[in-house]
């Protein structure tokens, strides 16, 4: 998801430099309850609800008066805007629900802050993309006064702060971006290849997460993608990407790229990992492309000693789509502690529950999920029924599977 989350066909939502906001905070933490919701809360999801109908105009409007305000904001965004257009709202649904539930809401713009220091936003670049989104709310909200406004322009500086904040720590550790040089290409069906790239410089992360990419075919786009191994002595990176229809970051790696071509990675984010202070059991379900985050998860519990067990579900529509089945087989002849299980659908649909179901019980497990939206929905569902509780559940954020554009 190119992601949270990152799996790793062609749908994340970074989708160009302009992507001030991304996915919704992987986190299964239920939003705090209306009658607890502070006043700003109130009046913002007010607005947000008002505006939810008009959507599209109050985006548009919003980019109008952006790049005619602030004309020299215009390069920060990619040159066509098709794929960037709807992340906005979206991103702004997110941050109105978490808006009373400050541990995941700041952890949520913390990673936005470090995310865009490779777009080349700038701390002042902030207030201008304020300036804009109330002046676009004002124009559609139903309902817009002297109180309303000042709700958001609270609410905004406070989210505005804590990204600047962010990304001005992050300066100090870490580049805004690294290259890295395709080394390995190896198409694994029609449409789905496994990229490996070496970074220029060390790139620290850990096994679960996912990083953005940007090819050189289309400046400012960039995709979220796994890590489809745990970090490795020789520091290369590989990817399983899925090409799909009208996807031109996901299509460009598939059947453009080959070795030498130089890619951007942005920083590695998600929470997908491994708790190794505990010794409980891992659950991974992975559909498609999701299966490349499951073995890397594999390979880290294999690093720290393999003294757990670990499922995983591996789901496809066919045989054919199995692509990385030898490789799961390889590891569980080689890790005692290690089933992989792999469910083939013969009506045309993953039926990752059903199987889930026929194994366990689940209730001492960690659950890792990974792959199309509707298998996460219904594996969490399923897991959740299972006795295992939400906190011990882990998966991509399903905004950048169902904002996927490629």
């Amino acid at each position: 998801m190119d992601a949270p989350t990152t799996t790793s066909a062609d749908n994340g939502t970074s989708g160009g430099g302009g992507d001030w906001f991304a996915p919704r905070p992987e986190s299964t933490t239920a939003p705090v309850p209306a009658q607890q919701a502070s006043p700003d809360a109130v009046l913002i999801r007010r607005t947000m609800a008002e505006v939810g109908p008009v959507a599209d105009k109050v985006t548009s409007y919003f980019y109008a008066l952006l790049f005619v305000r602030h004309p020299d904001l215009r390069s920060l965004f990619p040159a066509a805007m098709d794929t960037q257009r709807d992340r906005l709202l979206k991103a702004l649904l997110t941050a109105a629900e978490h808006i009373d539930n400050t541990e995941v809401l700041v952890a949520y713009l913390q990673n936005l802050g470090r995310g865009h220091r490779k777009y080349g936003t700038r701390a002042e670049h902030y207030p201008a993309v304020g300036e804009c989104l109330i002046g676009a709310l004002s124009k559609y909200a139903s309902v817009w006064d002297a109180e309303t406004e000042a709700a958001w322009v609270r609410t905004y500086t406070t989210i505005s702060q804590v990204m600047i904040d962010a990304a001005a720590t992050d300066e100090l550790r870490a580049p805004a971006w690294w290259y890295a040089e395709v080394v390995a290409h190896e198409p694994r069906t029609r449409d789905v290849a496994v990229v490996t790239v070496r970074p220029d410089q060390p790139y620290p992360f850990l096994a679960g997460q996912y990083t953005s990419l940007e090819t050189p075919w289309w400046p400012r786009i960039w995709r979220h993608y796994s890590f489809a191994s745990a970090p490795r002595s020789d520091g290369l990176l590989s990817f399983h990407v899925k090409a799909v229809p009208a996807g031109w970051v996901s299509n460009a790696l598939v059947h453009r790229a080959r070795p030498g071509d130089i890619l951007r990675l942005g920083p590695p984010a998600g929470s997908m990992t491994v708790d190794h202070t505990t010794d409980s059991g891992l659950l991974c379900l992975g559909g498609g492309t999701g299966i490349a985050p499951m073995k890397a998860l594999v390979e880290d519990v294999a690093e720290h000693g393999g003294r757990r067990p670990v499922e995983v579900f591996y789901g496809a529509r066919s045989d054919h789509d199995l692509y990385d089945i030898d490789t799961m087989l390889r590891l569980q002849q080689s890790h005692p502690w290690l089933e992989v299980r792999p469910v083939v659908d013969r009506n045309g649909l993953i039926q990752l529950p059903d199987a889930i179901r026929s194994f366990g019980p689940w209730y001492e497990y960690d659950a890792y999920v990974s792959g199309p939206p509707g298998m996460i929905r219904s594996g969490v569902d399923v897991l959740r029924a299972s006795g295992i509780p939400s906190a011990r559940i882990r998966h991509d954020a399903l905004e950048e599977h169902v904002t996927a554009s490629g």
